[in-house]
């Protein structure tokens, strides 16, 4: 086989591994939106915090406490043993125990998405792991590939004959 055709057929089936992930995700709507009003120093603060409540900051994630600024790209995050409230523009939202808050930017809007416990990555107490196979399949393709470019190898070696 010609190598222009292998190194072609190695990068379409990877190109199809390494595609995406935002294609392979379902999108949600928005819990609160609320007009987003112009640059300030935070668009939001968390109102309060109970119990197991973490927030995304620029070096990485720390507990969260009543008053946190909160900004696009913002996270909370609350555990099984905790509660949290937020304070958004003319949204105002609790966030309940085995959640997630995520804000982000919609055109000139302000999007606040509520995700309970069945969207977050987590080991449930059942034993269930959620895990995506996403990854396993990456795998089975790049190994596919190897195995077809393997078994169309031609070296023109003249022992073999």
């Amino acid at each position: 086989m010609n190598l222009t055709v292998k190194i072609a057929l190695a990068g379409f089936v990877a190109s199809i591994g390494f595609g995406p992930v935002s294609s392979f995700a379902q999108e949600t709507s928005c819990t609160c939106t609320t007009a987003y009003q112009g640059a300030a120093n935070s668009i939001g603060s968390i109102g309060q915090a109970n119990g197991d409540v973490m927030v995304s900051q620029a070096a990485g994630y720390g507990p969260a406490k009543a008053g946190s600024a909160l900004d696009f790209g913002s996270r909370v995050v609350v555990g099984a043993k905790g509660s949290a409230s937020v304070n958004i523009g003319g949204c105002n939202l609790d966030v309940p125990a085995n959640s997630s808050l995520d804000i982000s930017r919609v055109d000139n809007n302000i999007c606040l998405k509520v995700l309970g416990s069945e969207h977050t990555a987590q080991i449930g107490s059942d034993g269930n792991n959620n895990r995506s196979w996403v990854p396993l399949g990456i795998f089975a393709g790049m190994a596919g590939a190897a195995g077809i470019l393997a078994a169309t190898q031609d070296d023109d070696n003249g022992v073999s004959r």
